[in-house]
């Protein structure tokens, strides 16, 4: 209608181009050692939306993916990210998601919830010479002194058992966790589904909200103050 002379690629083109494109996810350095939250969450791509499951109940058809973030506290940027299927635990990817982190960068502490009380997270951490924030389970006992990592654990269920639960959580700072629920609703804000049905183009529609999270983080963000 404008006359303009320019190729302007269809559907078919951009849905295709999803699935192999490689997305930059943006983040910035705060210069000092990192405290990272991290947490999971799942994604619906398939079924009803939840006023029709109550509705009607819930559809057999209805599936869903699982979110993997791991957050920067001193700038709120999501600094990494994996995209598993909801079958998929969450204490296998911590892992993952500190060997994105590059080994330049000095990791301070990790902060996560009893899920990812295992040997293999406690070791991962300890690997990168960060500190474990990670509650003992309610049926948490102590572990065989075997490894450094169940040494560590260890020193967390005995402090726990001496402080308590409470005052264990708000000695080492674990309420900060809630900064990674809210960038799990924030995640959610761009639609409660997700579009895509292939895989990678999945991972790709995921990645791109994260870089438009964090683009969106770098613009400005509510700074609080405690006021005593």
């Amino acid at each position: 209608m404008a006359g303009l002379d320019w190729p302007v690629p269809d559907y078919s083109t951009l849905c295709r181009r999803q699935a192999r494109i490689a997305v930059q996810i943006p983040y910035r350095c705060s210069g000092q050692p990192l405290n990272l939250l991290i947490d999971s969450n799942g994604i619906r791509f398939r079924g009803d939306r939840e006023w029709l499951a109550r509705k009607h109940g819930a559809a057999r058809s209805r599936e869903w993916r699982k979110v993997h973030l791991a957050t920067d506290t001193m700038t709120g940027d999501i600094r990494a990210a994996e995209f598993t299927s909801s079958r998929q635990g969450d204490s296998p990817i911590l892992p993952e998601l500190l060997s994105q982190i590059p080994v330049t960068e000095d990791i301070e502490t990790v902060t996560a919830d009893g899920a990812y009380d295992t040997r293999r997270c406690h070791a991962a951490i300890l690997e990168r010479d960060a500190e474990p924030i990670i509650p003992i389970r309610r049926n948490g006992r102590a572990w065989k002194p075997d490894c450094p990592a169940a040494i560590s654990r260890n020193e967390i269920l005995q402090t726990t058992r001496c402080l308590g639960r409470a005052l264990w959580k708000k000695w080492t700072g674990y309420h900060a966790r809630s900064r990674i629920e809210a960038q799990m609703n924030r995640l959610k804000l761009f639609g409660e589904r997700i579009m895509s049905r292939d895989p990678d183009r999945q991972t790709a529609e995921i990645q791109i909200r994260i870089a438009i999270m964090d683009r969106c983080s770098a613009l400005g963000r509510a700074e609080i103050e405690v006021v005593a």
